[in-house]
């Protein structure tokens, strides 16, 4: 429900807040006094467009803030709209869209009014109304549906025509075919670049290797001097430890002096060898300029070429087997959109018989509600299409409600379809739902309003005193004439003052006792009905 609104610079209000309580709540106040501004302020927390020219005079932008709250849940909604520039939204303290402040506010609140957005007038809300009055879960259908979206698409996406299919096959059996005939390893590169390094240098390689082998073996040479070394150092004490280092070396010498020799001996030029090195080399460069920037990448195609290959040569198999799949969520779909349509069309006659029926009660007495169902073809036969259709006189012709009711007549409409059915968001606005009206089918107004107020919150901005009596809380909305610019208050009323209130709407003479009286006695008999329908 809505718990507080907060209002400022909107229109003739400068700054407003207006504590909501549950049940019925009427706003009430002389025309102009600034009712419309609040209508309008909860539409821009909707997600309304806004208007710039509602800005306050004198002001560089309005606000307009609503606290929800449902069971431990609580949500503020936010809208900001400068006098010039784009319109900002929040929610709880969050930077959001106008369409998510749409889409949350309208699970919160729904609003009815001649210069509002009419939900009624809606196909889906229409729909909504004929499915919870035949007790219809759309669930299976839009289940059934998304089957076949995509069993449509993964038809879809097998692609290409015959001639295209046979293409790509031949296309990938040639890449595959090119790649398995060079069978490429991963990391073998680093392998031919070090052979491919050897051969090369093979001559080079082994004349370094044997100069080695005589520096360390040969007269004069490395081992030679440090022989001549340890030969001058033997039996002298202080050089013991020195001359066990200098044997490791000598015999370090020898084995280097020997591994040379067998790899010098190993080394022999191949030039045959080389070529098929240099050669394989080559396509793997060749791979790797059509397939990856590397081996491993090379190799990742191929497997990917493989899968896809295989796909398209399972292509007649795969397709069958998605055609079948396609004919099946069709079937079933056929099926839910056959029981639904059903269903819908047999109580598209009840809807309207039980909305005209609280018409009668609300100043429609005339009025007939046609329920039209009708299919889509997305959906043929689920009658997805729901048209409300009224006829607001006695012999006129049946046409949609947007084009003959009237504000006040389609707020009547959805109060009479809001008592007909069960469910309805936490919080709804009507605004000029007596418009026209008074005497006796004010007072019919006022019950119903209170009757739905028993089930929901419901806000009711109204002139008529019949109405405003059955209010649970009656706010006054008054203006006062600043220096410069108006003013505009909104009070929640004690007893006393409601009395005061209800006499001027009575009589516009808040001071006439004969009002007060009336007023007293209205006031009285509406709670007094409202007590005893709760009993």
């Amino acid at each position: 429900m809505l718990v507080e609104l907060v209002v400022k610079n909107l229109g003739v209000i400068e700054e407003a807040r207006i504590p909501m309580g549950p049940g019925l709540t009427a706003l009430t106040g002389e025309t102009g006094a600034g009712k419309t501004m609040v209508v309008e302020a909860l539409n821009l927390l909707l997600g309304g467009r806004p208007d710039p020219e509602r800005v306050r005079v004198g002001a560089t932008e309005a606000t307009v803030e609503g606290l929800f709250a449902q069971g431990d849940t609580e949500w503020v909604l936010r809208r900001i709209l400068p006098a010039s520039g784009r319109s900002r939204a929040y929610i709880n303290g969050e930077l959001a869209t106008a369409a998510a402040l749409s889409e949350l506010g309208a699970g919160l609140l729904e609003l009815h009014g001649q210069h509002a957005q009419q939900a009624l007038l809606q196909p889906r809300t229409q729909r909504a109304a004929l499915d919870e009055f035949a007790g219809i879960d759309r669930t299976p259908l839009l289940s059934a549906r998304r089957q076949v979206d995509q069993a449509r698409t993964r038809l879809e996406d097998m692609g290409g025509d015959e001639r295209s299919r046979v293409r790509e096959i031949d296309l990938l059996r040639f890449q595959l075919e090119e790649i398995d005939r060079v069978a490429p390893v991963v990391g073998e590169e680093v392998q031919l670049d070090q052979e491919e390094d050897l051969l090369s240098g093979a001559l080079a390689h082994q004349q370094a290797a044997f100069f080695a082998v005589a520096s360390l073996s040969d007269d004069g040479s490395a081992n030679d001097l440090v022989a001549r070394a340890m030969n001058k150092l033997a039996e002298r004490a202080p050089f013991v430890s020195v001359l066990a280092r200098l044997r490791d070396i000598a015999a370090e010498l020898e084995d280097c002096a020997a591994e040379l020799r067998q790899l010098g001996e190993s080394i022999e030029p191949d030039e045959e060898r080389l070529d098929q090195v240099r050669s394989r080399r080559q396509l793997l460069v060749e791979l790797r300029r059509k397939y990856g920037d590397s081996l491993s990448a090379v190799v990742d195609y191929a497997a990917e070429a493989r899968g896809r290959l295989e796909d398209l040569t399972a292509h007649d198999a795969t397709l069958a087997a998605y055609e079948a799949e396609l004919a099946t969520a069709v079937a079933e779909l056929q099926l839910v959109c056959k029981v639904i349509g059903k269903k819908r069309r047999a109580a598209a006659a009840g809807l309207a018989v039980a909305v005209e029926a609280h018409l009668g009660d609300l100043a429609l007495a005339g009025a007939r509600i046609e329920v039209r169902v009708t299919d889509t073809e997305e959906l043929p036969g689920a009658g997805e299409q729901v048209e409300l259709r009224i006829a607001v006189n006695t012999g006129s012709a049946m046409g949609s409600l947007s084009k003959v009711a009237s504000g006040g007549e389609l707020s009547r409409v959805m109060l009479a379809i809001r008592l007909v059915l069960s469910n309805g968001p936490p919080t709804m606005v009507f605004d000029e739902v007596d418009a026209g009206i008074g005497g006796e089918a004010a007072l019919c107004v006022g019950r119903a309003l209170a009757e739905l107020g028993a089930q929901s919150q419901v806000i009711v901005v109204t002139h008529l005193p019949q109405v405003a009596a059955f209010a649970d809380e009656q706010v006054l909305v008054s203006k006062t004439q600043g220096d410069q610019l108006a003013r505009t208050t909104a009070v929640v009323l004690n007893e006393e003052d409601r009395v005061v209130e209800l006499s001027r709407m009575l009589s516009g003479s808040p001071d006439s006792s004969t009002a007060r009286d009336h007023a007293y006695e209205l006031l009285s008999s509406a709670q007094g009905e409202r007590r005893l329908g709760t009993q």
